[in-house]
């Protein structure tokens, strides 16, 4: 069971009609819990007693940190057990940390690690072909050393259990985000309120916008990026700058769309996630592209990351190289392949270059001055999409084999003679041009959106949005494509 889907539907109908009939608020967790446990289970059932585990050892690990130290000593005592309390807390920490690593490391690290240092050949590979990794592993894991930090940090832990179990297993960021902070949810819990008709309406708007990027356009992009990437070594070198445009596109309308359904089925139980996503292609710098993409990664990243490594307080060469290990530490977080190692560090390096930038156009005004006229917005804006596309290639082709084959055909490369025809016209009946322009418009139209929302401030009203909703849900059901493809960040 998945979003968006029949079942699902029946599920969270269901799900809303019970939770808010319950009238005390630790009963509605528990429900909550225990309809997550079976959505989850829905979908690798093996892996449930796993994450009931380390939720509880989380849980524990929190309480442990958040002991008082004993204040029951005399003044010749105090420094000593101060001491004592605060290394016991630091151990507890990194303890807790530590396993969070572990688990995460075991599942999806291992093969990789053994293959680069060229250990273990047999091993490796029957690791990766009978291992199945924990959907959501990833965030489960990311969200709990937030949590551990920030009750370390100073912040409370969690009262009881299944009010922290409820957090942790919450189904609709379970699998794929987005990454929320326990503080943040937990006082939503303390206030559940049912929802008004307008906050209803957005949650029911939500899922249906969602629906609609997941199978009308995410899907869709889908065939022309599987049917060109896997047949690499017959696609010429525009062939290879199309699909990663395409690609592009498809990886953010699906997990938009994703983030989209999970967030308006968290509103119709109360619950309010953060947005994830605020016109990344939009934006006219690398920073500024890293505020509007996978923002709740972007945060964890700065506040459990790059913060502690010094931040922006050590000079700008050491800011510089922050940037580079964060990214690429985030590059692994996505997956055990030197593609996604080289795109962290594409996006590091982008980082530390636009710092450096920043500090030039600072001291020279005629710089600053260029950038600010249209033809230098138009230009950055050029220039960091450029980027960003073009590191998605490392992205969608992980395996040293395939992106070096791709990178190796992207100048000067003819396509096979078959390919055009079997592609477009066969399998999608279109020219390569006119797609093209089709994925163009799609961008122009994400632009008409933008400027609406930014200059007008334009927003349909609930009533509208009440109106337009079955329409949107029988669209996406009936142009969806006769294959639904699973959610890209899933593999993450």
């Amino acid at each position: 069971m998945t979003f968006p889907s029949l079942i699902y539907g029946l599920f969270l109908i269901s799900l809303v009609g019970i939770f808010w009939s319950l009238p005390y608020r630790q009963l509605r967790l528990w429900i909550l819990l225990a309809a997550s446990l079976v959505f989850y289970g829905s979908i690798q059932p093996a892996y449930v007693p796993l994450l009931l585990a380390m939720t509880l050892v989380n849980y524990w690990l929190g309480e442990a940190l958040a002991l008082p130290m004993d204040w029951r000593i005399s003044n010749r005592e105090w420094e000593a057990a101060e001491l004592d309390w605060s290394n016991r807390r630091r151990g507890l920490m990194i303890v807790g940390v530590s396993l969070n690593i572990v688990l995460l490391f075991g599942f999806k690290y291992v093969p990789f690690v053994l293959d680069t240092l060229g250990l273990a050949t047999q091993p490796a590979d029957w690791l990766r072909d009978s291992l199945i990794v924990p959907l959501g592993i990833s965030y489960f894991c990311f969200e709990s050393i937030a949590y551990l930090v920030d009750v370390y940090r100073g912040a409370p832990p969690a009262g009881r259990f299944g009010e922290f179990a409820a957090y942790k297993l919450f189904f609709p960021k379970l699998t794929a985000g987005p990454i929320t902070r326990y503080h943040a949810v937990e006082a939503q819990f303390k206030t559940l309120d049912f929802p008004r008709l307008e906050t209803a309406t957005d949650g029911l708007w939500l899922i249906a916008i969602g629906a609609m990027k997941k199978l009308l356009i995410a899907d869709h992009l889908a065939i022309l990026v599987n049917l060109s990437f896997d047949n690499l070594a017959r696609a010429g070198s525009g062939d290879i700058w199309l699909a990663t445009f395409a690609y592009g596109l498809q990886l953010y309308f699906d997990f938009s769309g994703y983030v989209d359904m999970a967030r308006g089925s968290a509103l119709l139980l109360g619950i309010k996630l953060p947005a994830n996503f605020n016109f990344p292609y939009m934006t006219t710098s690398i920073a500024d592209f890293w505020r509007r993409w996978h923002m709740t990664l972007g945060d964890w990243l700065r506040n459990y990351l790059y913060f502690p490594l010094g931040g922006s307080r050590l000079g700008l060469g050491r800011t510089c190289l922050n940037f580079v290990i964060v990214m690429t530490l985030g590059g692994i977080w996505h997956g055990a392949a030197w593609g996604f190692v080289i795109w962290g560090l594409l996006h590091g390096v982008a980082l530390a270059v636009h710092r450096w930038q920043a500090k030039l156009t600072a001291d020279v005004p005629a710089i600053a001055a260029f950038w600010q006229q249209p033809w230098g917005v138009v230009l950055a804006w050029a220039l960091t999409q450029l980027m960003v596309r073009a590191a998605w290639l490392f992205f969608r082709l992980p395996n040293w084999d395939d992106f070096s084959l791709a990178v190796s055909h992207l100048w000067g490369h003819t396509a096979d003679i078959q390919f055009a025809q079997k592609v477009y016209w066969e399998a999608l009946g279109f020219t390569r041009s006119q797609l093209t322009l089709w994925l163009s418009s799609l961008v122009g139209l994400m632009a008409i959106v933008y400027g609406t929302q930014q200059t007008l401030k334009l927003k349909l009203n609930w009533p509208t949005k009440l109106l337009v909703i079955p329409l949107c849900l029988f669209l996406a059901w009936v142009l969806s494509p006769s294959e639904t493809i699973h959610y890209i960040y899933f593999e993450f």
